[in-house]
């Protein structure tokens, strides 16, 4: 067999089970193994030592320990930490409560959804889990469907996070990122720089909010019997949540901007964010937002006993998360190693037309994620591929091409029937996944097809800026068509109910 072609073996297994399984550990660890028997002619020796070596690089190479990979780790495990203390110990829960002394209406419940999700904003899955429980009793009352709740829950979840580097999110993406050595700029600046063109993650937090204040697009709420608080969680008061997350997030901004600011000679917030040692900055953030985590459950009575439980399981909660990050690393290595990327670029540099290369990115994420039902996956498999393929093809469109590479992940796993937030953002709301998805699908789509409008406007060489104008003006038409379709729906159906039995 030609020797381009065995190298591509381990990178279509991965995929292959990945799509077949959906299970993305299960897939990358089979991947990293076909990858070192290739790479070592298939000696079962040779492939071990090969993986004891990719492993315990991560870690420790050349003489030194590598402290970006050690402080995104000790972030993660700390950021699931603390999500266990804040939900196990009824921080969300008490927040929830408080604020529904200050709803009025049925669109007010529907922003305070919206509101709660960007609060809880450290991970794609603690904001499903805390806002669908904490929202059921507030849709109760102001009879909003389960349906439309999961759907506030789910857009204002994983598309937050893929927009925010103080959520679990960003040190992954930062990492992923550190690995593209042709990078124009720092990973920090390089991912500020894939948010503000992450037309999918910013079009949905937005029409989200659009339709919550106009309340269309979900038939009228069915009664349901109103949810009781679990007994295991313990009750507390809105500050046991806002100190943590207001620590977090002013410590994470403050610390980076020392830490910049120490490391270099020049002035100014930019030059301060690309000197910063983000992933330091990150780990004592987060550590510091655990300790006051704790401080505050003690004071509200949580006992010693109970709080090592919940440290516990915050560090179980994460177990998955590390272990695709690490298997990550290790295919990233191995990819690298089979030179897959630059096979593909040179392919793609002979066949691929460049003037729809990022437009192609985010529908092949957005395929590659649905089927998958995994973001986290699809970042890892296509982001050094895509940025190898754009760095040969056409590398004045390197940062939009990763832009949509994030942009069609979350997509496809916004969309996807087995996506853990899709399921999750259900099950927490109190209705079926599969009712979720289908109507959720159509603003998802709407905004998708916004998105590679705008995706294909950066791909041509439009400024940012006349790119999102171009983007919003599709969305407008298309949110038009939208309700048009929906009013002709309710009015058929209202139709229906009138006619006289016979």
């Amino acid at each position: 067999m030609d020797a381009s072609l065995l190298a591509f073996i381990p990178l279509i297994l991965t995929i292959v089970l990945a799509l077949v399984l959906r299970h993305t550990l299960v897939a990358l660890g089979a991947g990293i193994i076909a990858g070192a028997l290739v790479l070592s002619h298939f000696q079962p020796i040779a492939s071990l030592s090969y993986l004891a070596d990719i492993a315990t690089s991560q870690f420790y190479k050349q003489g030194e320990w590598q402290g970006w990979h050690l402080d995104v780790i000790a972030t993660m495990v700390l950021l699931g930490v603390m999500t266990q203390l804040l939900a196990r110990g009824g921080a969300v829960m008490a927040f929830g409560d408080w604020l529904y002394s200050y709803v009025r209406s049925q669109r007010h419940a529907r922003l305070v959804t919206i509101l709660l999700g960007w609060l809880v904003f450290i991970d794609g899955i603690f904001s499903c889990l805390a806002v669908g429980n904490v929202c059921q009793p507030l849709s109760d009352r102001y009879q909003m469907r389960r349906e439309q709740l999961a759907y506030f829950v789910d857009s204002n979840a994983s598309p937050l996070c893929a927009l925010l580097l103080f959520s679990s999110w960003g040190p992954y993406l930062l990492s992923l990122l550190a690995g593209v050595s042709f990078l124009p700029m720092p990973p920090v600046a390089a991912f500020f720089e894939l948010a503000q063109t992450n037309f999918y993650a910013i079009l949905t937090i937005g029409v989200s909010v659009f339709v919550a204040w106009k309340g269309f697009g979900f038939d009228a709420a069915v009664p349901v019997q109103t949810t009781v608080p679990s007994p295991e969680i313990g009750k507390g008061n809105p500050w046991l949540l806002l100190v943590p997350m207001v620590t977090l997030l002013s410590a994470s901004v403050g610390l980076t901007l020392y830490s910049g600011a120490t490391h270099t000679h020049q002035s100014g917030l930019a030059a301060w964010l690309a000197a910063a040692d983000i992933g330091t900055a990150m780990r004592n953030a987060a550590l510091l937002a655990v300790v006051m985590s704790l401080l505050m459950m003690l004071k509200s009575g949580r006992r010693v006993p109970t709080l090592l439980s919940d440290l516990y399981h915050g560090v179980i909660s994460m177990r998955l998360a590390i272990g695709i990050l690490l298997c990550t690393w290790m295919i990233g290595a191995v990819i690298k190693d089979l030179q897959i990327a630059a096979i593909l670029a040179t392919w793609a540099e002979a066949h691929l037309n460049p003037s729809f290369l990022v437009s192609g990115l985010f529908l092949l994420c957005a395929t590659m994620a649905f089927a998958t039902g995994s973001s986290w996956g699809t970042f890892a498999i296509m982001i050094p591929i895509g940025a190898e393929i754009t760095g040969h093809v056409s590398p004045e469109l390197l940062l939009p091409a990763l832009s949509a590479v994030v942009a069609g992940s979350v997509f496809g796993d916004h969309c996807s029937p087995i996506s853990d937030t899709s399921v999750l953002s259900a099950t927490s709301s109190g209705c079926e996944p599969r009712a979720h998805v289908l109507t959720q699908l159509p603003f998802a789509l709407t905004v998708a097809l916004s998105a590679l409008v705008g995706f294909q406007m950066l791909n041509i060489g439009m400024s940012k800026l006349e790119s999102w104008l171009i983007a919003i003006v599709a969305l407008c038409v298309l949110l038009s068509v939208l309700q048009g379709w929906f009013r002709y729906k309710d009015a058929k159906a209202i139709a229906v109910k009138t006619l006289p039995k016979v």
